[in-house]
C-alpha cells in the first residue's frame, strides 16, 4: 500500500493527525529521526486518538536508513517548490510520499536528488507560504487512494 514519509517532523499534533489518517487509509508512515518531539508525547497521543494500534509506523534513524528499507519504490517529494501538480500524477500501489519539517520543508539536497516529475506541489493561491502538514498529507493521501479505487487490503 502506500506510504507516507515525514522528514524530521517537528511538531506533536500533525503527526499525531498524520497517524489517524495513516490508520484510516492503509498507508504505512515512516518517521525520520530527530524528531521534534517523544513518541509519547500527550499532544502526539491525543491527536492520534486510539488509532496508534491500527497504523503502521516505521521509526528511522535517518534519510538513508529510510531509503534502503523502500528499495525500487516511486518516491514523490512533495513541496512548494514541486514542478508538477500532485493530480497530474497516476499513482501506483507502493509509492510513497516525503514530507518535510513544518518549518523548513524539505533539505534542498533532498529536494534536488528527485526529477522534476517526482516532486509534486498542492496549488494555493500566489504568495501563500504552505498548508498544515497533517491537511497536505491528507489531500495527497487521498488522491493517490481515490485513484487506485480506496482498495486497501483487498477492502474498499
Amino acid at each position: 500500500m502506500l506510504n507516507v514519509i515525514l522528514y524530521q517532523p517537528e511538531i506533536p499534533p500533525n503527526t499525531g493527525n498524520i497517524i489517524r489518517l495513516c490508520a484510516n487509509t492503509g498507508a504505512t508512515l515512516h518517521l525520520i529521526k530527530p524528531l521534534g518531539f517523544l513518541l509519547n508525547d500527550r499532544q502526539l497521543l491525543r491527536a492520534g486518538l486510539d488509532y496508534h494500534e491500527f497504523a503502521h509506523v516505521v521509526l528511522h534513524k535517518g534519510w538513508e536508513e529510510c531509503m534502503h528499507s523502500l528499495p525500487g519504490r516511486r518516491i514523490f517529494a512533495v513541496s512548494t517548490k514541486g514542478t508538477q501538480r500532485y493530480d497530474q500524477v497516476k499513482y501506483h500501489p507502493e509509492d510513497v510520499f516525503l514530507f518535510g519539517t513544518e518549518t523548513r520543508g524539505l533539505p534542498i539536497e533532498i529536494l534536488e536528488s528527485f526529477s522534476n516529475t517526482q516532486r509534486i506541489h498542492i496549488p494555493m493561491l500566489p504568495d501563500r507560504r504552505s498548508l498544515n502538514l497533517a491537511n497536505a498529507v491528507s489531500i495527497v493521501i487521498y488522491e493517490a487512494w481515490r485513484q487506485l479505487g480506496f482498495i486497501a487490503n483487498g477492502k474498499c
